[in-house]
């Protein structure tokens, strides 16, 4: 595959259970399968984080995220509450002559060490998450987030995870479920979104919400739709309505979800959908060929 034609693709999907991992991380096995040790994976679900599950990576190494945090000198405070008033997160306040500091709440923003007048504060580093780094044993590269036990600040740990997309190599996000901070964080190093659902009202509801985020941030997306059965055609009908493409059809199918149960990917448990998986990626990287020559053009 040449050099050129090799977007990121992340994937996405608007509420979690629909099989996004599942698909993430077959469809980086398939593409491995015809181009070996040129497949990255990378888990940005640093919440839930499981591509590692279905992958069996060997982890090397342990990189820290950390994020900046006021530390207060009180031989030099004054207490003049200057660096509360002008917090907007309430993550310091000055209670007579205490001076209380909350990590949990701090954005990093810094304006409380900008704002002091004795310059009593300073910012120190602190550990919100860790990013792995490893390798499958069939030469899939693999990197995944994890956010520290009991601390909310995922954004800052996203951001690292996805920021180690390798140009030289076919890059698969797989993006937290839903459509806020994480998720946008996430797709937005990515050329293309897949955006995995399922027919029903609640999926077609959350699917939605993912379509106008892509739109919205000027992202091109299509559709995978997983447990696929006859009987309710509102998602097809949607991206018929819509113009978005859809890439792919998993059937609602119990060897699917006993193979998934074991930590086996699609592509592992049934190799017959391999060539489907390439499929999907040939087509996506045939629709960002056409956009790119059509905006030449104009």
């Amino acid at each position: 595959m040449p050099e050129q034609n090799k977007p990121t693709v992340s994937v996405a999907a608007g509420k979690g259970g629909t099989g996004k991992t599942l698909f993430a991380t077959s469809l980086a096995v398939a593409l491995n399968e015809v181009n070996p040790g040129q497949v990255q994976l990378i888990d940005c679900d640093v919440e839930e984080p499981n591509a590692d599950i279905l992958l069996h990576p060997q982890i090397t190494q342990q990189t820290p995220v950390n994020v900046l945090v006021p530390e207060v000198d009180l031989d030099i405070c004054t207490r003049c509450g200057q660096c509360a008033k002008h917090c907007q997160f309430s993550a310091i306040a000055v209670i007579r002559d205490a001076v209380l500091t909350f990590p949990d709440l701090c954005a990093a923003c810094g304006v409380c060490a900008y704002v002091c007048p004795t310059g009593a504060i300073t910012e120190v580093n602190r550990q919100v998450g860790s990013v792995a780094h490893g390798s499958t044993v069939q030469g899939i590269k693999f990197v995944q987030g994890r956010l520290s036990v009991g601390d909310q600040r995922a954004t800052p740990v996203t951001k690292a995870t996805g920021s180690q997309t390798d140009d030289s190599m076919i890059t698969i996000l797989d993006a937290p479920p839903g459509t806020a901070c994480p998720m946008q964080e996430t797709i937005e190093f990515s050329d293309y979104c897949i955006l995995v659902t399922e027919p029903t009202p609640f999926g077609l509801a959350n699917l939605e919400d993912s379509v106008a985020t892509c739109q919205r941030m000027g992202i091109p997306c299509g559709v995978v739709i997983n447990r696929d059965q006859a009987g309710w055609p509102g998602v097809e009908d949607y991206c018929a309505g819509e113009g978005i493409d859809i890439l792919l059809r998993i059937p609602q199918d119990r060897q699917i979800a006993e193979a998934y149960a074991r930590g086996e990917t699609l592509a592992d448990a049934f190799p017959q959908w391999r060539d489907e998986l390439v499929r999907v990626y040939n087509d996506v990287v045939e629709a960002l060929l056409q956009t790119a020559t059509t905006k030449v053009k104009e």
